[in-house]
C-alpha cells in the first residue's frame, strides 16, 4: 500500500511514557512509580474543576456546544479580548497544525529554535515545509532575526518559556524583534508554560492583548495542560486578529473539544488561588534541584517553567541514567532525541522529589 511521502521523514513524537506501560514492562506496583516526564501539575486540577466534571457526566449523550461560548467568554475575560479573538483546540498543539496547514505548503520555510517543541518540525513536514533552526541552544533573537533576513520564513515559532529547556524570552526584547518582522511572516508566540515565567518574573511575562494590538502578524497559543492542571482533557487556544483566527477556522472540525473539556477549562479559570497556589509551590521546589545539580557537579538550565533541565556531563549518559531510573520506577524525560545530553524533569511534590534526588544519586 502506498501512502504519502511526506510521511517518510517523520518520525513519530515520543510522549512520556506513561505510568501503565512501566507497570506492565517491569512489574511495578503504580504506587511505587513516580512520573516526572511530561510536565503535568502534579497537584492535579481544582477541586471545583472536579466537581463541574462529575455533574455533567450524565449528559453525555449530546454533542458538545460547538461555539465554545462559556469557554471563550472565560478566555475574554481573562486577556481582554474578544471572542473573535480566540480559537480552541484539542490541545495548542492542534492550533499549531491549523496555523501549519493555513500558513505553509511545500515552498514554505518555517525558522524555529534549534532545541524547542518537537511538533513544530512534525506538522512543518506534514506540508512539505523545510525547516531552519538556529544553532543556539537557548532562543538568542539577535539569531533568529539574522536568519529571518536570509531565509525569509513563512513562520517563525518562538516558544516562551522555551520546552524543553525551559529558557524564557525577555517581553521587552520580544516586541522589538517582532517589530523588525515583515507583516507576512506569521509569528507564533508559544506560551505553554506562560502561568509559570509570569510568577517567576514580570519582565518574562507576555501579553497576548498587547501583542495583537500592536502587530497584525501574532498569534499566541496557551493551554490548559499545564498550570491548571487539565492535560488529559487536551484543551488548548490561540488569540490573534479576527482575521487570522477567521482563516483558522476554516480548518477546525467540528465539535473538536468534548463537553467535559469545555467545562473543565471554564471552571479552571475561575480557581485563580489554585493554579498560583501550585506554581509558588513548584518554584519553592525548584530551588532543591537547584541544590542538587552543585551538588553532583551538573549543569542546570535556569527555568521558567514547571520542569528543569539537568545537562550531564561528559562521563555521564542520559539515556542511560533515564533508563536506569525507569527501571526503578521513576519516570523522566531523556533528551537525547534533541541532541542533548540531559534529562528532562517535571517538578513534583515534596516526596516525589525527595525520591528522584535519592535515586538519581544511587545512579550517579
Amino acid at each position: 500500500m502506498k501512502f504519502n511521502k511526506k510521511l517518510e521523514n517523520i518520525k513519530t513524537y515520543e510522549a512520556g511514557k506513561p505510568i501503565e506501560l512501566v507497570v506492565r514492562e517491569f512489574g511495578i506496583e503504580p504506587k511505587d512509580i513516580v512520573k516526572l516526564a511530561s510536565n503535568e501539575n502534579p497537584y492535579g486540577c481544582s477541586p471545583k474543576v472536579q466537581k463541574a466534571v462529575g455533574e455533567i457526566v450524565a449528559n453525555m449523550a449530546l454533542y458538545p456546544d460547538d461555539s465554545m461560548l462559556k469557554l471563550k467568554n472565560a478566555l475574554s475575560n481573562k486577556y481582554s479580548v474578544l471572542d473573535g479573538n480566540l480559537i480552541i483546540g484539542s490541545g495548542s498543539d492542534q492550533v499549531i497544525e491549523f496555523i501549519m496547514h493555513a500558513k505553509a505548503d511545500s515552498n514554505s520555510k518555517i525558522l524555529i529554535n534549534s532545541v524547542t517543541f518537537a511538533m513544530y518540525e512534525i506538522y512543518a513536514k506534514h506540508v512539505g515545509a523545510e525547516i531552519i533552526r538556529t544553532a543556539s541552544q537557548e532562543h538568542n533573537l539577535e539569531e533568529f532575526y539574522e536568519l529571518y533576513k536570509r531565509e525569509n520564513p513563512d513562520i517563525i515559532f518562538l516558544c516562551t518559556p522555551n520546552n524543553p529547556t525551559g529558557d524564557a524570552i525577555d517581553a521587552k526584547a520580544l516586541m522589538v524583534f517582532i517589530e523588525k518582522i515583515d507583516e507576512n511572516t506569521l509569528v507564533v508566540v508559544d506560551g505553554a508554560y506562560m502561568e509559570y515565567a509570569a510568577f517567576k518574573d514580570s519582565k518574562k511575562s507576555v501579553t497576548p492583548k498587547e501583542l495583537i494590538e500592536k502587530f497584525s502578524n501574532v498569534i499566541y497559543l496557551g493551554t490548559f495542560s499545564k498550570a491548571y492542571g487539565l492535560g488529559g482533557m487536551r484543551t488548548g487556544y490561540g488569540i490573534s486578529n479576527s482575521k487570522i483566527i477567521k482563516e483558522l477556522y476554516k480548518l477546525r472540525p467540528p465539535f473538536n473539544i468534548t463537553t467535559l473539556s469545555l467545562e473543565a477549562a471554564s471552571v479552571a479559570l475561575e480557581d485563580s488561588e489554585f493554579v498560583e497556589s501550585c506554581i509558588s509551590s513548584c518554584f519553592s521546589e525548584m530551588k532543591r534541584y537547584s541544590e542538587f545539580a552543585t551538588k553532583q557537579n551538573i549543569a542546570i538550565i535556569e527555568s521558567y517553567t514547571n520542569f528543569v533541565t539537568l545537562c550531564l556531563n561528559n562521563h555521564q549518559n542520559s539515556t542511560t541514567l533515564a533508563d536506569a531510573l525507569l527501571r526503578k520506577g521513576m519516570i523522566v524525560r531523556d533528551l537525547s532525541g534533541y541532541g542533548m545530553n540531559a534529562i528532562r524533569v517535571t517538578v513534583g511534590k515534596p516526596e516525589q522529589n525527595s525520591r528522584f534526588f535519592e535515586l538519581t544519586t544511587e545512579l550517579l
